[in-house]
């Protein structure tokens, strides 16, 4: 286990790409900036993606996410989705480049225990992973997105509608991040919803939360109507740990899950907004956790959370498992400040050891 190279402190982890524990970000994130992004640099570098979002100074803007690409023409925006062309921003509208497959349920879904789908027996869910992303996170767990000869052929909304057959009562979009394939998504979620006209189809998302915030709300409405759910990854509270394990700010996240909060009252179970912390070691701490469900529980008490274990992945195989004593910290602080339904997701993953790790 590699740690960290700032503070030097025993048992505090860190990952050898940044070399940097949450704990010194929080205090310390403006002295390194340039090994953050020369961390970041690296991730993307690898597969041949820009290292930062595009700011040409006379291209056209994107306004489809937080990073608010500005492209020159025939030039890709951080998300590789979306395009300049003509002086328009095109790509996620007409075709989406996803795989999909069908997940019997009940399944593994993070926002299931909350769902009202838990006892559809014999149904499944047509589970829709966007090969695309807005953000770069280190520990991605679904990194193999990024490859491009796993990218499938582009497919209209209605093909993706037609792919909804009796047994599918659920849609779930994940990923990489249904964002930058936003518009697509929603087309084809009404197509479906069209099709399915009397009988049950969820509309659900899983997301980080950096769409713009009209995009949030057209998804919240979706999943409204249709008794679906929007999941938030809020991968950290603290801005200089987020900027260091994703690259990008967290803000439009936070903006967009207390404009979501808002639409609770209409439709208060199964609830709608579900919040998930993914437990890195060294760096989504007790601290972390408490500032993220003080902000949950400020919103809605009832708003579920759930706290995942995390596996080492892509830039952070030098990371171990979340250990049971970080994960029962984390458990306890969400619980304290004041939220009332909490769970721990992948406990299979936690360990227990006389060496403990300092979190």
């Amino acid at each position: 286990m590699a740690l960290c190279d700032v503070c030097k402190r025993p048992q505090r982890l860190a990952t050898q790409v940044l070399g940097i524990c949450g704990p010194c970000l929080r205090e310390r994130a403006g002295d390194y900036e340039q090994r953050i992004r020369r961390a970041h640099e690296r991730s993307r570098g690898e597969f041949d993606l820009p290292a930062e979002p595009p700011r040409a100074p006379d291209g056209a803007v994107c306004t489809q996410c937080v990073n608010a690409c500005r492209m020159e023409e025939g030039e890709a925006g951080f998300c590789q989705a979306r395009r300049a062309q003509g002086g328009e921003i095109v790509g996620g509208e007409e075709q989406g480049v996803l795989h999909f497959y069908y997940d019997p349920l009940p399944t593994n879904c993070v926002a299931m225990p909350w769902c009202g789908g838990v006892g559809e027996v014999g149904t499944h869910n047509l589970a829709v992973f966007s090969q695309f992303c807005t953000f770069d996170c280190l520990f991605c767990q679904n990194w193999h997105f990024r490859n491009k000869r796993t990218h499938e052929r582009p497919i209209t909304a209605e093909e993706l509608a037609a792919a909804v057959d009796p047994r599918t009562t659920c849609i779930c979009y994940f990923g990489g991040d249904p964002t930058p394939q936003l518009p697509f998504f929603l087309r084809a979620s009404r197509l479906a919803l069209e099709q399915a006209a009397g009988r049950t189809l969820r509309i659900c998302w899983e997301t980080n939360g950096s769409m713009s915030p009209a995009l949030a709300e057209e998804m919240m409405e979706l999943s409204l109507v249709s008794g679906g759910t929007v999941k938030f990854d809020l991968k950290a509270w603290s801005e200089e740990v987020h900027l260091g394990l994703c690259g990008v700010s967290n803000k439009r996240t936070l903006e967009n899950f207390r404009r979501l909060a808002r639409f609770i009252a209409q439709r208060p179970e199964p609830p709608p907004l579900v919040a998930s912390t993914l437990l890195v070691p060294g760096y989504v701490d007790a601290y972390e956790v408490r500032h993220i469900a003080q902000f949950i529980a400020e919103l809605d008490p009832n708003i579920p959370y759930a706290l995942l274990a995390f596996y080492p992945q892509f830039f952070t195989p030098d990371l171990p498992t979340t250990s049971r004593a970080h994960a029962m910290r984390c458990l306890e602080a969400a619980h304290e400040a004041g939220l009332l339904r909490v769970r721990l997701g992948n406990e299979h993953l936690l360990w227990s050891s006389d060496a403990e790790y300092e979190v």
